[in-house]
C-alpha cells in the first residue's frame, strides 16, 4: 500500500533525512503537560505581567526589613516636626512628600507611609498565605475523602461544608475575634500573635468548603477512570490511589484556587482591620491604614490613596495571574 506524499514527508522527517539530503536527523520530542501549560501561560502577556508583579509583592514582603533599612525609615518612627502643631496634618503638598519621605507621612503620628506600606505587605501576605494553606489542608483532604469513598462519608462531609457555607462569615468572624480580643492567652499565644492566629483560622476554616467542593467534584470523575481501576486491580491501597493516582490529577485546579484565594484573603484581612477587629497598631496593615485615613481623606487624600492603591494592584495582579493559569491548565481552552 502506497502512502500519500504528505505522509511520506512526515515519515522521512521523523526517521531522519541523512540518507536523502545529508542533513542531520530531527528527533521528535514529546512535551509534558507542565511544559504545554508553561508555553501557553507565557503567551498570555497579561497573566505574565500579573505574575511578575505578584512575585514583586511577595519579595517586598519577604525582604521588608532590609528594604526599609536601605530606605532609611522605619514604620513606627514618628516625625512630628513634619506635621503642623495646630492641625496635626503633614506640612507641604501631597501629604508631606519629600526626598526623605517618598510618599509622605501620616497625619497625627507622622509615620512614614512607604515604610508602613512595605510592612503592611508582609502582614497581608503572611495572613493570606497561612489562611490559604489552612483552607487547602481541610478542603483537599475532605474533598478527596468525600469524592473517593462516597456513601455516608460523602454525605456527612458535604453537609458540613454546606453548613459552613451558610454561615454569615463576616458577622461570625467579628464576634469570634472580639471574644478572643479580651482573652489574655490561648493555646500558648497572647497579644498580636493570638490575634493573627484567630484571623488566619477564621479566614481559612470558613473558606475551605469552596476548594473542598471543587476537589470533590474532580475526584468523583477521576475515580472512574481506567488507570484508577488498574491500580486497584494491582492491589494498591486506598491511600496510595488517592495520593499517587488521583491527587496529581487535581493539582491543576488546586493551584488555580490558590492563586485566586490569596487575594481574597488579603481583602478579608484588610476588611477586618478596616472594621477595627483585625490587626491592631503598632503592626502595620493596609486595611488599618485605610481605616485611619478615612477621617482625613478630605484634607489629606494621599494618605487614603496609597494603601488603597496597594490593595487594588496586589489583588488585581494575583487575579490576572490566576486567570491566566486557569486557562493554561485547561486543555479545552483556545486562548
Amino acid at each position: 500500500m502506497s502512502l500519500p506524499t504528505g505522509e511520506i514527508g512526515v515519515v522521512v522527517e521523523s526517521l531522519g533525512a541523512t540518507d536523502l539530503g545529508g542533513e542531520p536527523s530531527r528527533k521528535i520530542q514529546g512535551r509534558s503537560l507542565a511544559d504545554i501549560a508553561w508555553r501557553s501561560l507565557k503567551r498570555d502577556k497579561v497573566a505574565m505581567a500579573g505574575g511578575i508583579f505578584a512575585l514583586f509583592i511577595v519579595l517586598v514582603a519577604i525582604f521588608a526589613g532590609p528594604l526599609t533599612h536601605l530606605y532609611g525609615q522605619r514604620p513606627s518612627a514618628s516625625f512630628l516636626e513634619l506635621t503642623s502643631p495646630d492641625t496635626t496634618m503633614p506640612n507641604g503638598a501631597l501629604g508631606g512628600v519629600s526626598g526623605t519621605h517618598w510618599l509622605g507621612v501620616t497625619p497625627v503620628l507622622a509615620n512614614d507611609i512607604l515604610a508602613q506600606l512595605i510592612y503592611g505587605a508582609r502582614t497581608s501576605l503572611v495572613i493570606a498565605s497561612l489562611a490559604t494553606a489552612l483552607s487547602l489542608l481541610f478542603g483537599v483532604t475532605l474533598g478527596l475523602m468525600a469524592g473517593y469513598y462516597r456513601g455516608w462519608s460523602d454525605g456527612l462531609i458535604s453537609r458540613i461544608m454546606d453548613l459552613l457555607l451558610s454561615f454569615p462569615t463576616l458577622l461570625f468572624s467579628i464576634a469570634l475575634i472580639t471574644v478572643f480580643s479580651i482573652v489574655d492567652s490561648f493555646a500558648g499565644l497572647s497579644g498580636q500573635p493570638l490575634r493573627f492566629a484567630v484571623i488566619i483560622f477564621v479566614l481559612g476554616f470558613f473558606g475551605f468548603p469552596y476548594i473542598g467542593r471543587i476537589v470533590r467534584g474532580q475526584v468523583l470523575s477521576i475515580r472512574e477512570r481506567e488507570f484508577v481501576d488498574a491500580a486497584r486491580s494491582l492491589g494498591a491501597s486506598n491511600y496510595r490511589i488517592m495520593t499517587r493516582e488521583i491527587f496529581p490529577n487535581v493539582l491543576g485546579p488546586i493551584l488555580v484556587y490558590t492563586t485566586l484565594t490569596i487575594p481574597n484573603y488579603m481583602l478579608g484581612e484588610a476588611g477586618l482591620s478596616f472594621l477595627g477587629v483585625g490587626v491592631l497598631p503598632p503592626t502595620p496593615s493596609w486595611g488599618q491604614m485605610l481605616a485611619n485615613a478615612g477621617q482625613f481623606y478630605q484634607v489629606d487624600p494621599a494618605y487614603l490613596f496609597w494603601p488603597g492603591m496597594a490593595i487594588f494592584v496586589s489583588v488585581l495582579s494575583f487575579n490576572l495571574f490566576g486567570d491566566g493559569l486557569r486557562d493554561a491548565l485547561d486543555p479545552k481552552s483556545m486562548r
